[in-house]
């Protein structure tokens, strides 16, 4: 099967560190070295992943993403773990930067899915309902 957007080196990265990273993210923290092989963001203005290996290009990648059986179980089952830690601050979980990586990647992956198990408590509880608007002006600029 062709794939357009290399998604496998999500694949390649994630198998051998995800059940590390999940298990982390079941205790209520993460840190920085998983978050962009679990939480990828958008990055606009650039014509290889030479420079980010590990970022999403556009909202048809994070389609992709979401389509695959192995990415997208993955995601949804990091964000099915966060709803279990309402409880939790988004920064008591993953600091201040993280925590802003995070927020773009639920945008990102919130608009690129046709349903609402992104939205809903995640966006509620931790960022008072709101999506990340820069992620949201890198969207439109590369659609």
């Amino acid at each position: 099967m062709y794939d357009q957007y290399n998604l496998q080196r999500f694949v390649t990265a994630q198998d051998p560190v995800y059940g590390d990273a999940l298990a982390m993210l079941r205790r209520g923290m993460m840190c920085t070295p998983y978050m962009e092989l679990v939480f990828p963001t958008l990055v606009t203005g650039r014509s290889d992943t030479g420079a980010d290996p590990y970022a999403i290009t556009s909202l048809d990648e994070a389609g992709a993403y979401l389509q695959s059986p192995i990415l997208g179980g993955r995601y949804r089952e990091c964000v099915g773990t966060l709803q279990r830690l309402s409880d939790l601050s988004a920064r008591a979980v993953f600091g201040d930067e993280d925590t802003m990586k995070l927020h773009a990647s639920l945008t990102l992956f919130s608009e690129a899915s046709n349903d609402e198990f992104l939205l809903e408590t995640i966006f509620d509880v931790w960022f008072d309902g709101q999506i990340d608007e820069g992620t949201m002006r890198k969207l439109y600029s590369v659609s």
